[in-house]
């Protein structure tokens, strides 16, 4: 697999963010978030943690590795309503051989409220479903970023 290696200065006592504004189309008819839309987000921050990383998705998946999703888990703490702000921070928890767990947590930016708590478990897998050990490369950072 071909990485392009960025080193941030992301460390491990710090989380990754990203801010996300509540659009109307993600709330239900109370205004409130539709629960399934936190796994969307939790998505998008661990794609942009990749990439600060210097490691995109999209370049992992031309070096035939994949991440898909093998475990979920979300704990609703409070409610995010049509045009919050959002802060999503994010975390790598562990590397394994073949796995990649991240963490996130929800918060809302004008009360500083924790909205919502979760974390993913990834495995590294080919094409074709088969099982590999992480790339390398992705190795590497995640090593030194949790140093």
């Amino acid at each position: 697999m071909r990485v392009h290696l960025k080193f941030s200065s992301l460390m491990a006592t710090e989380p990754h963010r990203i801010q996300i504004r509540v659009a109307y189309g993600d709330t239900d008819a109370m205004g409130v978030v539709y629960y399934a839309n936190y796994l969307r987000w939790f998505e998008v921050a661990r794609t942009e943690m990749m990439r600060h990383l210097g490691i995109a998705y999209k370049v992992m998946e031309e070096g035939g590795v994949f991440l898909p999703v093998s475990e979920v888990f979300c704990k609703y703490h409070r409610s995010a309503r049509y045009d919050d702000l959002l802060i999503i921070e994010t975390r790598i928890d562990f590397l394994k051989k073949v796995s990649l767990q991240f963490s996130y947590r929800i918060l809302r930016v004008e009360d500083g409220a924790e909205l919502v708590t979760g974390s993913t478990l990834h495995g590294f897998v080919t094409r074709e479903g088969r099982i590999v050990r992480a790339p390398a490369p992705l190795a590497e950072i995640i090593r030194r970023i949790r140093e």
